[in-house]
């Protein structure tokens, strides 16, 4: 029998969720699967071709796009996440695209990839904005007005995530345990597995096994911090595999480097206190990406007391 039964949701698409509430944090959302949900089945298999169509090129052909001679800060591939801060690296290569707009991604993005990351994102766009709109209905936000869509989502970027097959998988990580730092963060994983959440009563870790058509949901740092933390981001990690290759390519929906995020006034305007400082969005990703991956550390940057 599969873990999951499907509970048709608010927003009109269905949500496998765990029969056990117990097993996973349910109480807001914060982390769940979702099927039904009008992204084309072809869309999701032709990125994950594409994914490996890139990562299968020849290494001068990468190192192109590589941080330090990219012809544009757009497009960043690297290995791990920040190898400077890390005493290990995490047995993880990835492409970076962040999104200004349909003109700079044809122009910029990797020829091999580029249309099917594109169209992974838009056909991404009506799903992300239902959920944003019923996660804000929650807290008492009506209207997802443009100013609230650009706080919530005014910065779009996907990665392309490649894990090779690890020959000593027991001694490192594909993914340290870390919360995003985004809005909202949509995952589309191959059928490889190997992705984990913490659960939070007993801090046990829980495989997510892939669903096929599905794409998995969980709440950012970023809402966490809005929501006053009535959403709680959730803790993950992804192991390494010694048998199989596989790839992962989430959409990472954050404010605005130039927006200062709080809790909403929505949130608020009853008289509940504050957990959370005003801070400057860019200095919080500053603060993520300057250390190794430690959990849920960098939400505490923006805590109040």
């Amino acid at each position: 029998m599969s873990p999951y039964r499907s509970l048709t949701w608010q927003i009109g698409i269905t949500i496998p969720r765990w029969q056990n509430p117990s097993a996973m944090q349910q109480r807001s959302g914060d982390f769940f699967q979702i099927v039904n949900h009008s992204v084309p089945i072809q869309v999701l298999e032709d990125v994950k071709e594409a994914t490996h169509r890139f990562f299968a090129l020849k290494a001068e052909e990468k190192r192109q796009y590589s941080k330090e001679v990219s012809p544009t800060n757009n497009v960043r591939y690297g290995t791990s996440f920040s190898p400077q801060a890390e005493k290990a690296l995490e047995w993880k290569d990835y492409l970076s695209l962040f999104y200004v707009s349909d003109d700079e991604a044809t122009a910029s993005w990797p020829s091999v990839c580029k249309d099917q990351a594109l169209e992974f994102m838009k056909k991404s766009e009506f799903v992300i904005k239902r959920l944003l709109e019923a996660l804000m209905r929650r807290l008492n936000v009506k209207d997802l007005d443009e100013t609230k869509e650009l706080l919530l989502m005014g910065s779009k970027r996907i990665n392309l995530n490649y894990y090779p097959i690890c020959p000593n998988p027991e001694l490192t990580v594909g993914v340290g345990r870390h919360s995003d730092v985004s809005t909202l963060t949509v995952l589309l994983q191959d059928d490889i597995g190997g992705l984990y959440v913490r659960k939070i009563a007993d801090d046990s870790w829980i495989h997510v096994p892939p669903v096929a058509g599905s794409l998995v949901i969980n709440i950012g740092d970023a809402l966490q911090i809005m929501s006053n933390g009535r959403y709680k981001s959730i803790e993950h990690r992804v192991t390494a595999n010694g048998s199989k290759n596989r790839v992962s390519i989430p959409i990472f929906m954050n404010p605005r480097p130039s927006e200062v995020i709080g809790p909403l006034p929505e949130v608020i305007e009853r008289g509940e206190k504050p957990e959370y400082r005003q801070v400057l969005y860019s200095d919080y990703v500053k603060y993520f990406f300057k250390k190794a991956h430690d959990g849920k550390d960098t939400v505490e940057f923006a805590k109040i007391g």
